[in-house]
Order: C-alpha cells, then sequence, then structure tokens
C-alpha cells in the first residue's frame, strides 16, 4: 500500500545470540534428518525473540526448508481459536500445495475447523472427543507434509494463545512420532505470572524429553554498544553505551528506542518509567497519525487497511499520509500480504492502548462493529462472527452484543474450541439481564445449544433460555478441562431450579455434576447420580433417564458391580431403545456385557460387548469404540484368555491414536501391559506400561503404567524401584474415589513390597484393609492375586518369630475369603488351588500331591511365570518327600522353572531355584542356546522325538487341539508337551518358539511355517 519506508531504529547488525542460533540450526539438522523437534522460546518482551525467530528463518530458508509462521492474538483481542495455526497452514498450503492437498485428502470436512477454506465443517460431536480427533488429525497432517522435505513451523506469542491453541500445540508435541519437521514456539516470560494459564503448560512441557526450552538473556554492555552501532551506523560514544545500557538494562528493544531517541537529540522527557518510554515516539508523531495509531490500537494484533479506513473516516491520501508517518517512525509495520497493519513491538500497541480513555474505547468499538456489519468483507470471513462479537461486547451494547456473543460460541463450539466457546457463553450469561427482553425472546435453542436438557418443548419455537445457556456453558467447560468454572456454573443452575422445579433439568445437571466433581478429585461422584436416580424415577422415559442409568451402571461397574449395576444396565439399554439414544445404548450395553461376564456367564457376556464394539466402528461411535478397546480385552484377560486379548489391544492404540484419544490410548497401553506380563513377554510389557506413562493425560490411566512398572519390578526382585513406583500410582490414583480394579491393585503390590523385604506385620496390615472394604461381585480376578500374594508372604514366613502371633488369624480369613469368591473361570479355579495350597504352605502340610493339582491347572493354561512359580513349589515338595522318582522329577521341574525365570529375568525365583538345586546336589544345566551346535539341532536342545514333532506343529501355528488330533494324543498331554518345549528352548511363548526353531532350520524340509503371533 505504501511501497518501501526507511527506518532506522532496527539494527542492521544481527548482535549476539550465538548458542542460541546454534541449538536452532543443530535442531533443523535433526529435523531434516526424520527427528521431529520441539523447542520453546523464551525471554522478557523486547529481548529479541522476534529477531532471532527471523534470523534463523532466513537461514531454513537458505537450507531448502519450509517456514511457516502463526501468530498468537493478544489475551482479551477476541481472536479467533487456533489463529497461528491457521495462519501457519496456510503458508505450508501455499508454498507446499501437492504434499498439502495429499495430506488433507479425505479429512477436509474435520480440518476445515483449523482452515476453513478447506471446505464446510461437518456438524462433529460437541464433546472432547471431537476436539482429540481435530488435534490427531493435525498432528498427521503435519507430519506427511513434513514427510519428505523439512518444515518450520513457528507459533509466535505463546503467552497469548488461546486455551485452543496450547492444548493442541501440547498434544503436537506429546505424540509427533514421524516427519521432517521442527516446532517452534516462543513466549513472553515476564508475562508469565504464577497464574498465567500458559504457566501449566510449560511445567508439563519441561517434563517431556522431546522438547527443549531456550530462555534468552537480555544483551551484555559490549552487545548492547554493538547494537547501538548498527542503528546509529557509527561507533558509540563511551559514555553514551554507559547511558543507554544501564537505562535498558540490556533489553535489545530499549536499547532502540533510547539510542533512536538520543540519535535524535531527544534528551528531554524520558524517564525510567516504561509507559512514557513507550508513548514519547508516538507522542512526537503528527496529530492525525497519532489518532490512526490509537485506532489501529484497539482493534486488534491486526487490523485490515479497509477497516481502518471505515473507522478512521479520513480521506485516503490522509489515511496513507498517517501510515506512512507511522511506519516511516517505526510504529507501525505492514503484514506480509500488504493488506493490513500491525505495530512493529506489542509492548508500544499495549501502552497506546492503555492510554486511551474507557468512553473512547467504547466508541472505537461501536464503530469497528458498525463498519463490519456494514461490509462483512472487510475481514476474512472465518474471523467474522468473532470479532464482531469482540467489538459489540467492548463497545458495551448489550442488546447488539448479546446475539453476537452467542453467534460466536456457535462458531468456536464448531471449531471444538470449548475454552473459548465457555468465554463467550459466559459474557452471554453476563449480557443477559441487561439486554432488552424482546431480544432475548427472539433467540432459540436450536441455533445456539447443542447440549441442553430436554424440556417437553420444541426449541426451535420456544424461547432460548438462561438455564439452556448454563447448560450449554457447563458442558463446554467439561470437554474444556475448566471444570472448576463448570462446577460453579451447574451449582448455580440447581440452586436456580430450586426455585423453579424441572425434575429432568436437574437431574442432567446432577449428572454432570457427578462427572466433574470426580474429574476435581472432589468425591467418587455416587451422592449425585443417587440425586439424579431420585429425580427421573417415576417420571417417562427420556434421554435423560437413559442416561442417568447408564452413569449409574457404569459406576456401580467400577466401584460396586452386583445385581442393582446389572438391573441398572439393563434398564438404561431398555430406556435408551425406547427414545432412540444410540450413544447412551451402546454404552450400556457394553457395561451390561462386562457385569455379565464377571458374573460368570462368560461366553454371552464377551460375545455381547464384541458386538458393541463392531457396531461402534461401524457407526462411528468413537467414544464407545475406544471404551470397547479397553473394557473386552480387560474381560478377556480377566478369564485367562491373554493371548486373544492382545491383538485387540494392538488395535486399540491405533485406534486410539487416530482420534487422538489419548486417555483411552493409556488405559489400552496398560491393559496390553498385564497380557503381555501374564504371556511372559516381560520386556514388551515394561514397553506397554512406559507407554502409557507418555501418552495418558490424566492422572489415573498414568497411575495404572506405574502400578504395572511396579508389577515388574516386584517380580524381578527390583524392590526400590516397585516402591517407588507403587508410590507414584498411589498419588496418581489418590485417595478420594477408591475404585477396586484399582486399590486391590495397589495393595497387592504393596504387600508384595513388604513381604519381599520381610515386613510381615505391615504386608498383613495391607491384607486387613482390603478384608475390611470386601470384594463385591466382579473383583475376583483382582481378589484371587491379593489373596495369593497374602497366602505367600504367610507361607515364606513360616519360620520367622514375629510372624506367629496372628497367623492362625490370618490363614482362617484368607480361606473364608476364598470360599466367597467365584471360580467359574480356569483361571480362578487354578488360583483358587494355588491359594489353599500356599495356605497348606504356611501350615507346613502341603505335600506333591496338592502342588501336583496346582501344577496340572496351570499347565492348561498360558501362563509361563505363574506355571514356572508353581513347579518350583512342586519341586521343593518332591524332594522333601524324598525318593529317586521323585527327585528326578523335581530336577526336571526345577531345569523348567529356572530356565523361565532366566528368560524373563525374575530374580527372586531364579534365586530360589539355583539354592534349591544347590541344596539338593542336582545338576540343572546350562541354557540349551548356549549348547554347542551338532549335526542335529533338535537333539542340542534336548528335545525329545515327540517333542520335535510338537514343536514342527506349534511353528505351524497348530493349537494344542488341532497338535493332539494329528499326534493322537490328548489335548491336555499336547499341553504338556508345549510347557516342555518352552522350558527347553528357554522362551515364553508359542511366537518366540517358532522363530527359534526356524533360525535353528529344525524344519529344512520346507514343513515349517511362519511364526505364530505372540
Amino acid at each position: 500500500m505504501l511501497g518501501p519506508v526507511e527506518t532506522r531504529s532496527v539494527s542492521p547488525v544481527f548482535v549476539g545470540r550465538t548458542g542460541e542460533l546454534d541449538i536452532l540450526n543443530d535442531a533443523l539438522a535433526r529435523a531434516a534428518a526424520g527427528e521431529p523437534q520441539a523447542l520453546l522460546l523464551g525471554g522478557e518482551a523486547g529481548v529479541g525473540k522476534t529477531r532471532l525467530v527471523e534470523e534463523f528463518a532466513a537461514a531454513a530458508c537458505r537450507r531448502a526448508a519450509t517456514v511457516a509462521v502463526g501468530g498468537c492474538v493478544e489475551i482479551g483481542a477476541d481472536g479467533l481459536p487456533f489463529a497461528p495455526f491457521s495462519t501457519a497452514l496456510r503458508v505450508l498450503r501455499d508454498a507446499l500445495p501437492e504434499e498439502f492437498a495429499a495430506a488433507v485428502a479425505g479429512q477436509e470436512e474435520e480440518l476445515a475447523r483449523l482452515l476453513p477454506e478447506l471446505g464446510e465443517t461437518g456438524p462433529g460431536r460437541p464433546d472432547e472427543r471431537g476436539t482429540a480427533r481435530l488435534f490427531e488429525l493435525t498432528a498427521r497432517l503435519l507430519e506427511r507434509v513434513a514427510a519428505r522435505h523439512p518444515v518450520v513451523l513457528v507459533l509466535e506469542d505463546l503467552h497469548w494463545a488461546d486455551a485452543s491453541t496450547r492444548h493442541l500445540l501440547a498434544y503436537l508435541f506429546r505424540t509427533l512420532r514421524t516427519g521432517r519437521l521442527l516446532v517452534l514456539a516462543t513466549y513472553r516470560a515476564d508475562d508469565v505470572h504464577r497464574r498465567h494459564p500458559l504457566r501449566p503448560l510449560l511445567a508439563e512441557l519441561d517434563r517431556l524429553r522431546t522438547v527443549r526450552r531456550l530462555e534468552l538473556a537480555r544483551f551484555t554492555r559490549a552487545e548492547v554498544a554493538r547494537q547501538i552501532a548498527g542503528i546509529l551506523a557509527t561507533e558509540p560514544d563511551p559514555a553514551q553505551v554507559d547511558e543507554i545500557f544501564e537505562r535498558s538494562d540490556g533489553n535489545a528493544f530499549f536499547v532502540e528506542e533510547l539510542a533512536v531517541a538520543a540519535g535524535e537529540g531527544c534528551c528531554t522527557g524520558l524517564t525510567d518509567s516504561l509507559r512514557d518510554l513507550l508513548l514519547v515516539r508516538v507522542e512526537a508523531l503528527p496529530e492525525r497519525t497519532q489518532r490512526v495509531a490509537r485506532i489501529a490500537a484497539e482493534g486488534g494484533s491486526t487490523v485490515e487497511y479497509g477497516l481502518i479506513a471505515a473507522v478512521a473516516g479520513l480521506t485516503e491520501d490522509d489515511l496513507i499520509e498517517a501510515l506512512r508517518a507511522a511506519v516511516g517512525a517505526n510504529i507501525l509495520t505492514a503484514t506480509p500480504d500488504g493488506d493490513g497493519y500491525r505495530f512493529r513491538h506489542a509492548l508500544v500497541r499495549e501502552a497506546v492502548a492503555d492510554d486511551l480513555l474507557p468512553g473512547e474505547r467504547s466508541r472505537l468499538n461501536r464503530r469497528y462493529a458498525e463498519a463490519l456489519e456494514a461490509d462483512p468483507t472487510l475481514v476474512p470471513a472465518d474471523e467474522r462472527v468473532v470479532r464482531l462479537a469482540g467489538y459489540w461486547y467492548h463497545a458495551h451494547d448489550p442488546a447488539r452484543a448479546l446475539p453476537a456473543v452467542l453467534d460466536a460460541s456457535v462458531v468456536t463450539r464448531r471449531r471444538h474450541a470449548y475454552t473459548e466457546q465457555l468465554r463467550f457463553l459466559e459474557r452471554a450469561m453476563e449480557l443477559w439481564d441487561t439486554a432488552p427482553a424482546e431480544v432475548r425472546d427472539a433467540l432459540r435453542p436450536v441455533d445456539y445449544t447443542d447440549v441442553y436438557p430436554p424440556c417437553g418443548c420444541d426449541p426451535a419455537t420456544t424461547p432460548l433460555r438462561y438455564l439452556d445457556l448454563m447448560a450449554e456453558a457447563a458442558a463446554a467447560g467439561r470437554f474444556a478441562g475448566e471444570r472448576e468454572r463448570a462446577l460453579k456454573i451447574i451449582k448455580r443452575a440447581l440452586r436456580l431450579l430450586e426455585e423453579d422445579p424441572d425434575p429432568l433439568r436437574a437431574a442432567w445437571f446432577w449428572v454432570q455434576r457427578s462427572r466433574v466433581v470426580q474429574a476435581l478429585a472432589r468425591g467418587d461422584g455416587w451422592p449425585e447420580l443417587s440425586t439424579a436416580q431420585d429425580l427421573v424415577r417415576g417420571l417417562p422415559p427420556s434421554e435423560v433417564h437413559a442416561e442417568v442409568l447408564a452413569e449409574a451402571a457404569g459406576w456401580s461397574m467400577l466401584h460396586r458391580p452386583g445385581p442393582e449395576a446389572f438391573a441398572a444396565a439393563e434398564r438404561a439399554v431398555e430406556y435408551a431403545r425406547m427414545v432412540g439414544a444410540r450413544e447412551i445404548e451402546l454404552n450400556a450395553r457394553l457395561t451390561l456385557g462386562g457385569l455379565m461376564v464377571d458374573a460368570g456367564d462368560t461366553e454371552a457376556g464377551l460375545a455381547e460387548m464384541s458386538r458393541v464394539q463392531e457396531d461402534a466402528l461401524r457407526e462411528g461411535v468413537s467414544g464407545v469404540a475406544g471404551r470397547a478397546f479397553v473394557n473386552l480385552p480387560s474381560a478377556l484377560q480377566a478369564v485367562g484368555r491373554s493371548r486373544e486379548a492382545v491383538p485387540l489391544l494392538r488395535e486399540g492404540t491405533a485406534f486410539a491414536r487416530e482420534f487422538g484419544l489419548l486417555d483411552t490410548e493409556a488405559w489400552v497401553w496398560g491393559n496390553l501391559s498385564d497380557s503381555l506380563y501374564t504371556l511372559g513377554r516381560w520386556t514388551e510389557a515394561a514397553e506397554a506400561a512406559e507407554h502409557a506413562l507418555r501418552v495418558g493425560h490424566s492422572a489415573r490411566p498414568q497411575g495404572a503404567g506405574s502400578l504395572r512398572l511396579a508389577q515388574l519390578a516386584l517380580a524381578r526382585g527390583d524392590l526400590a524401584e516397585a516402591a517407588r513406583h507403587l508410590a507414584t500410582a498411589g498419588a496418581r490414583y489418590g485417595r478420594h474415589d477408591p475404585v477396586p480394579q484399582q486399590s486391590l491393585r495397589v495393595v497387592r503390590v504393596a504387600l508384595g513390597v513388604a513381604a519381599a523385604e520381610g515386613r510381615i506385620l505391615d504386608a498383613r496390615a495391607e491384607l486387613r484393609t482390603a478384608l475390611e472394604a470386601g470384594f463385591p461381585p466382579g473383583t475376583q480376578r483382582y481378589a484371587w492375586l491379593l489373596l495369593l500374594a497374602a497366602a505367600v508372604a504367610e507361607a515364606d514366613a513360616r519360620a520367622l518369630p514375629a510372624a506367629a502371633d496372628g497367623r492362625a488369624e490370618i490363614l482362617d480369613r484368607l480361606r473364608e475369603t476364598a470360599r466367597g469368591l467365584t471360580t467359574g473361570a480356569p483361571v480362578w479355579l487354578a488360583h483358587q488351588q494355588w491359594v489353599e495350597a500356599e495356605l497348606h504352605r504356611a501350615e507346613g502340610r502341603d505335600t506333591a500331591e496338592v502342588w501336583s493339582r496346582v501344577v496340572a491347572a496351570f499347565e492348561c493354561l498360558e501362563r509361563p511365570y505363574d506355571l514356572a512359580r508353581v513347579r518350583y513349589r512342586l519341586a521343593q515338595t518332591l524332594l522333601a518327600e524324598g525318593g529317586e522318582d521323585g527327585r528326578e522329577r523335581a530336577g526336571e521341574l526345577l531345569r523348567l522353572a529356572g530356565a523361565v525365570a532366566g528368560h524373563l529375568g525374575a530374580r527372586p525365583l531364579g534365586d530360589a531355584v539355583a539354592r534349591l538345586a544347590q541344596r539338593a546336589r542336582l545338576t540343572l544345566g546350562g541354557s540349551p542356546r548356549q549348547a554347542p551346535d551338532p549335526a542335529d539341532p533338535a537333539e542340542a536342545l534336548g528335545l525329545t522325538g515327540r517333542e520335535r514333532d510338537v514343536l514342527r506343529l506349534v511353528s505351524a501355528g497348530r493349537t494344542n487341539r488341532q497338535i493332539a488330533e494329528e499326534l493322537f494324543i490328548s489335548p491336555k498331554t499336547a499341553s504338556v508337551h508345549v510347557s516342555n518345549i518352552l522350558g527347553k528352548l528357554g522362551v515364553s511363548g508359542r511366537g518366540e518358539a517358532a522363530a527359534l526353531a526356524h533360525r535353528l532350520g529344525l524344519f529344512p524340509d520346507g514343513t515349517l511355517a511362519a511364526p505364530a503371533a505372540g
């Protein structure tokens, strides 16, 4: 618009920052090699962050990287959510059109929430899952665009970022895994006070090993001297350098202002006041230019030329002259596209805006709003509604502001920017009473709300109510993680409903309160759900009624599973079907299936859960599908079918990642760790638990990851590590809402650590805590393991004098509790027999016959570590009872148990096996893998002819039943052969056995099929 205008205040010399620039260039080199990089660049206002970024960006372009820069809109300026990402994506689309088009193909409807130019956005879901999906698609878009070409994504002024931008940035920093991408975000450190919303994000990112954080220091005196010399184009006087250095304290922007003022002979009026320093050069401009600067300051971070012209009311020549003077004085700068202007430094804009009188600010905002309404094309289409809402709100005109902020709330909701939606809804509630009645009566719920309690009337014809706004705001607050604000709104709504009763609306708000209270760790949420149930009892079926029942059933499944939970789930399914609430129905059916499994109706329950998962995937109900990927494999694991659970869990991690469901993904990783641990794949189990810790967004799924690591450390004999992970898990679970599936696991590991350290009394204290709480129906999978740990602790402590007192009482309580637990699945029956055997051992009356039954029970299950433990116990009793046959069998059992312990790294079990063998003068022999290679590798491995035949079929992927049919043996005998083979090979599963057979070439005749999974 103005053409080139000479400016002098920015130094042509880039001063200092050598170390920081080296770090940025190194990060770019790593990114170009395919390792995504994430950096945070902080520093006080004016210290030189932008100049450093500009120098780095120029260098990156010279190295053939694409640089996309997006700036955050100042807080309070009512900018569009995700503004910096939208700007940067436009740059990428223009710079790399083919790559960008390929990356967004098929996802235009969702990604249009960030980049409206991609087309119309779909209706989506008004919940946090929609946000997660958008975040995941954005991450994958950036990875694909940067797949073959280095991309630098710069997000400036993070201290002004809206909550949606902060959340998306945090998601990217946690999840970026591939691509030649470097993400660099800058922020003003001195603005990040103790309660600043950016502070928690910085703390969270500091814990990520993948994020580097740089802090720019102020210039030294020598650097200030070089900067002044560059600005003035002459070597400055040392006294002048001293004075400017002292007054600027090394701040690069202040050095510029002081140097220019000194160069122009302006040695009066400058004080140490920041405001005076920033305004002195603005006040030296012509009055018309000052007026344009004040208009620009109130218009936003960037203001379009046409909008300035409409508000200023000047002739085009007068406006251009004023803008030229402002640009020439380096107060304003043109935007890269030449269509708008912004202040060269935000500090100057803040000072100019703060200098406006309140009435002046209101008048300017009204003129902006009127100009934009008269000509909507003055601003980009995707910003129009949000900016208009801001202008009318700050113009203090409730009649115009109320519908405007409601329109903005709809726009932000469609973009899944729930924090910004909440802000606009709170403004609407603030304006409600002051807006004219005729304005309020013209508003309709159907236009402004997606989540509101039913009122038994047509939302298209009934006026919008204040309670509708409160419901929408409460939901937005919950989806955005602004739970304190949501709870405040919910409480206020319930107080209003006490004055004007409406049972359905009140029940809906009590359900929301239950969810928020649980998320805030203020309680378990049951009193709120109980109140909601009382409110809907006796009312006709409705969506709210079905939701209340589904929530109650889900809560009971976790806290108090049993007949009441089952009945609530059945009624929730029935009511949801009657009113056509499909997602509620699917959720309730999933809960019902899980309760059926817990009640012993295993096959029917698993079948129902599988059907729900298929329906949810087919219908695109991602929330229920994600929950099914957690619950169905967990149910399979509960009944001992870990191998079936693993592929489902692998699929679940991919699904949760695709839809951005971080907590769901963490729960899936935790369950995968459980199944892999059971199958004897401990290295993979540890990796899965670490994944749960990394991706979990909330405390509880992270606690599950820590607890799995504690269990592994305990089994491997690292008690200090087990205690550390246990403490972390306990802290993350908290004490406000004890859930049996979590609390019983914590007690079990705590008891195991105490027993391993010889603290039998502490172990008993842990057990008593659990026994007093009781084991509700459906918790047998956790209860059996806890009882087993307690029985083992008592048996191991039998020789301790301090353990004698109270042992009989503990053993009696263990037996009594065990009699009340179900044994409806083979794995539970096996554990019942194991517990009883350990109780016999604690009393000194266990026998080889007792332990043989336990070993036989576990030989039918794929649990190599458990099988090794009970084989060790059987070997103990055989050696104690004497006899040459028993001694020979004990030697074989110990060799098998030792091989598994060595493979898993289960040091306590391995040491126990070695000590027992030494006492019995038994030679266990070396690992089969270390044996010399003879002509027949199978012979060196100690495999009999029958075992070789079985291994061939295992390698071909046959099941035990198929092996039995082919070799004319029983499935049980086949299972025994398989267990023996795994022990002799020193492996933990069929897949490893097949892989080893393949490597050793045991079946060169081509009969070896691909190794079986797992």
